[in-house]
C-alpha cells in the first residue's frame, strides 16, 4: 500500500462527476461537516454509551463520546501527518496533509451504526436469530446472510448507513470520500470470517461497495482469489481505533468518579499510574493552584490523554512499514511502552470490576435487551405477514426510507434492522411501551 493512493478525495456514489474543487473547505472537511449536520449523528445524543442516560448527573452518551473521539483523532492525525511529511518530502503535494481531517471525520462516524442501549442492543439482535424466534428463519437465508444476522455488528451497520441508498435518498448514502469510509472499517472482512468475537466490517449487501473502495485505494488483499475477501486495514483505521480506545477508557473513569463508583483518591491514583516522576511533580504544582477536586481530576485526565496520543503516534511511526504492508497486528494502544501499557491494563481491570458490572449498567443492558428483542419479534413477523391487521399498523409506523417491501426476506429483515438500529434509547422504549399498551396517547 502507498500513501498517494490510500488518501483519495473521490466521493463514493459521485465517481462519474468527480471534480477537484478549489475552495476554502477540503473534501475531508466536507465529510466532517456533513456528519455533524446529519440526523443520524444528532440521534447519538439519546443513545447509551456505557451508563444510562443522564438523570441528575450528566455522563457521556454516544454523541459526546463521538465528539471527544473526533478531537483526539484529529490530534493523532495531525501529528502523524506532520511526521510523514517530514519523513517523506515527496508527499508534500498530496492529501497526506489532510490526515487529521480524515481521521476526525471517521471518528465522528464510527458509532453511527450502533443500535439503542449500547452493546446489549447488538447482542439482542444477534441472539434473536441465533437463540430466539429468529432461528426459524435460518433455512430461508443464505449462509452469508445468516452470518450477518447472528453476528450483527455496529461497525458493519455504520458502513451500511454511510453507503446504502435508502428509498428516496441519493446514490452513495452520505456520499463520503473513499478514504473516510475506509477509515471506519476496523474489521475489513465479511461476517463469514467473524469468528467467536462476532467482529466484521460489512454486510453481504455492502460487500461490493467495500471491495470497490479497497481497489480504488490500493488496500492490500490478504486472502487468495476465490476465498472470502480478507483485507489489511487502511492505515488510518489504527488512528480511529486508538482515539476510541483512549477516550472510552479515560472518560469512563471520569464518569465513574462523577457517579461515585470510584472515590476521588481511586480516580487520581488510576490516572497517576501513567505519569513519570517529572509529570507528577508538574501535577502537584497545578494542584497547589487548583483546589477544586473536579478540576484536578479533569486536568489529570487531559494530561493522560495527551501522553497516550504522543505514545500512539510513536508506535504508528515506528511501525509504518508493517502497517503499509498489512502485517502489523493488534491495536496501537497494545503496543505502547511497558509502564503505560500496565497502567492502561489496570484501568481496564477496574472498569470491568467497578463500572461495566455496576448495577445501573447491568440494569440498562437487561432492559434494552428485552425492548430490542420484543420490537424485533413484532416487526419481523409484520414484514413476513404484511396483510395482517396488526402488521399493517406496525408497518405504517416505519419511515418510507426503509424498504419494508423488499423482494427478499433478507432485504425485509435488513429494513427492520435499519429502522430499529436507528432508534434512540428513548424512542425505542416509548415505542415498546405503546406497543405493549403501557403508554397511550393522551386523549
Amino acid at each position: 500500500m502507498n500513501w498517494q493512493q490510500l488518501i483519495s478525495n473521490k466521493r463514493f456514489g459521485l465517481e462519474e462527476i468527480h471534480e477537484m474543487r478549489k475552495d476554502d473547505r477540503s473534501e475531508f472537511q466536507r465529510d466532517f461537516d456533513r456528519l455533524i449536520f446529519s440526523a443520524a449523528f444528532r440521534r447519538l445524543q439519546n443513545k447509551t454509551q456505557v451508563f444510562p442516560l443522564p438523570g441528575s448527573i450528566f455522563v457521556h452518551n454516544r454523541l459526546t463520546h463521538s465528539l471527544e473521539v473526533s478531537c483526539v483523532g484529529r490530534s493523532l492525525g495531525d501529528s502523524i501527518s506532520n511526521r510523514l511529511l517530514s519523513k517523506h518530502p515527496e508527499l508534500v503535494a498530496t492529501h497526506v496533509s489532510e490526515i487529521g481531517a480524515i481521521v476526525s471525520a471517521a471518528c465522528l462516524a464510527h458509532d453511527l451504526g450502533n443500535p439503542p442501549f449500547g452493546h446489549s442492543g447488538e447482542k439482542a439482535i444477534s441472539t434473536y436469530f441465533s437463540e430466539g424466534k429468529g432461528l426459524a428463519l435460518k433455512g430461508q437465508l443464505s449462509p452469508m446472510e445468516w452470518e450477518d444476522l447472528t453476528h450483527f455488528e455496529g461497525n458493519a451497520n455504520a458502513f451500511r448507513l454511510l453507503t446504502h441508498q435508502f428509498l428516496g435518498r441519493r446514490k452513495g448514502g452520505f456520499v463520503m470520500t473513499y478514504s473516510t469510509l475506509a477509515s471506519i472499517v476496523k474489521y475489513p472482512y465479511p461476517s463469514i470470517l467473524a469468528g467467536k468475537k462476532s467482529k466484521f466490517g460489512y454486510f453481504v449487501s455492502e460487500m461490493d461497495d467495500y471491495l470497490k473502495i479497497a481497489q480504488e485505494l490500493g488496500i492490500k488483499r490478504l486472502s487468495a482469489e476465490g476465498e472470502a475477501p480478507l483485507y489489511a486495514r487502511h492505515p488510518l483505521v489504527y488512528l480511529v481505533e486508538a482515539a476510541d480506545d483512549i477516550c472510552y477508557q479515560m472518560m469512563d473513569i471520569e464518569d465513574a468518579y462523577k457517579l461515585k463508583l470510584l472515590t476521588p483518591r481511586e480516580t487520581k491514583e488510576l490516572y497517576q499510574l501513567f505519569l513519570s516522576e517529572k509529570q507528577k511533580a508538574r501535577v502537584d504544582e497545578v494542584f497547589r493552584l487548583v483546589s477544586d477536586e473536579n478540576e484536578q481530576i479533569a486536568y489529570l485526565r487531559a494530561t493522560v490523554i495527551g501522553i497516550l496520543v504522543k505514545e500512539c503516534t510513536k508506535v504508528f511511526m515506528e511501525n509504518e512499514n508493517s502497517i503499509l504492508k498489512g502485517t502489523f497486528e493488534g491495536a496501537l494502544i497494545k503496543h505502547i511502552n511497558a509502564p503505560l501499557n500496565e497502567a492502561y491494563k489496570r484501568c481496564t481491570q477496574v472498569a470491568v470490576e467497578k463500572i461495566y458490572r455496576s448495577r445501573d449498567v447491568l440494569d440498562i443492558e437487561l432492559a434494552g435487551f428485552h425492548v430490542i428483542s420484543t420490537l424485533l419479534e413484532l416487526m419481523i413477523d409484520a414484514v413476513q405477514s404484511p396483510d395482517k391487521a396488526y402488521s399493517e399498523l406496525l408497518i405504517n409506523r416505519v419511515s418510507n426510507q426503509y424498504d419494508i417491501k423488499a423482494s427478499t426476506l433478507y432485504g425485509k429483515i435488513q429494513a427492520v434492522l435499519d429502522y430499529i438500529s436507528g432508534m434512540t434509547d428513548v424512542y425505542a422504549l416509548d415505542l415498546y411501551r405503546k406497543i405493549k399498551g403501557n403508554s397511550l396517547p393522551a386523549v
